[in-house]
């Protein structure tokens, strides 16, 4: 999705690690990734103390990341919790976008529940009108809780709030954005840094922490 550095030695090999905060009760570190992370040793991204991964699946109405089925099984056979995300674009229908996600992401009661990235960098030229997106954005929410029976979490920029108002309309466990620095607003998942470096992911990856419902 869209600081420190400490030296220190990870299965033998010298990299810089950035800032990891101290967790507190039923706190764990996990990670998001897409295809931009490449291909992810994800053996050795359970030895660094990572416990749960968000894989980008899909964007729009048609785009699936090719990476995610890759992602998906290995980051399961490695031992994590893993969910998926989808990056909700201004430009496709809402329930087109669900089904996009739906039929990319298989059904799997263990997994986390899905989540829904809201920004507008990287999104499409269009700013249709705050009620025409609130509408898709509730008609993509309904159907992806419908058929996976957990809400979704909210991880929403504030480009999208300050044009949208999506927090007032919508209530929804949240995935907070605040590098280094605990969110002072209630959150289920916190983005800490969005330049972490983990062993098993070649260059740079958000970390996150989530906490147990």
């Amino acid at each position: 999705m869209a600081v420190l550095l400490v030296a220190g030695t990870v299965l033998g090999v010298v990299r810089t690690r950035r800032h990891r905060p101290t967790l507190g009760q039923g706190e764990r570190f996990g990670v998001d990734v897409s295809r931009h992370q490449g291909t992810v040793d994800w053996k050795r991204v359970v030895r660094d103390e990572i416990h749960f991964a968000y894989i980008k699946a899909t964007e729009g109405g048609d785009f699936v990341d090719d990476h995610f089925a890759e992602n998906w099984q290995r980051a399961r056979d490695a031992g994590l919790e893993r969910g998926a995300y989808h990056f909700f674009t201004l430009c496709r229908p809402g329930a087109d976008q669900a089904d996009n996600f739906l039929r990319t992401v298989p059904a799997d009661a263990s997994a986390l529940p899905p989540a829904v990235d809201l920004e507008l960098v990287g999104n499409c030229s269009a700013r249709p009108p705050r009620d025409a997106v609130l509408g898709e954005l509730h008609a993509f929410v309904g159907r992806v809780e419908a058929e996976t029976g957990k809400k979704l979490v909210l991880y929403v920029l504030g480009d999208f709030e300050a044009e949208y108002g999506v927090l007032a309309a919508l209530d929804r466990p949240l995935w907070v954005p605040s590098l280094l620095h605990r969110p002072e607003a209630a959150w289920q998942v916190w983005q800490v840094d969005a330049e972490a470096k983990v062993a098993g992911i070649e260059g740079s990856v958000d970390l996150d922490v989530m906490k147990d419902p």
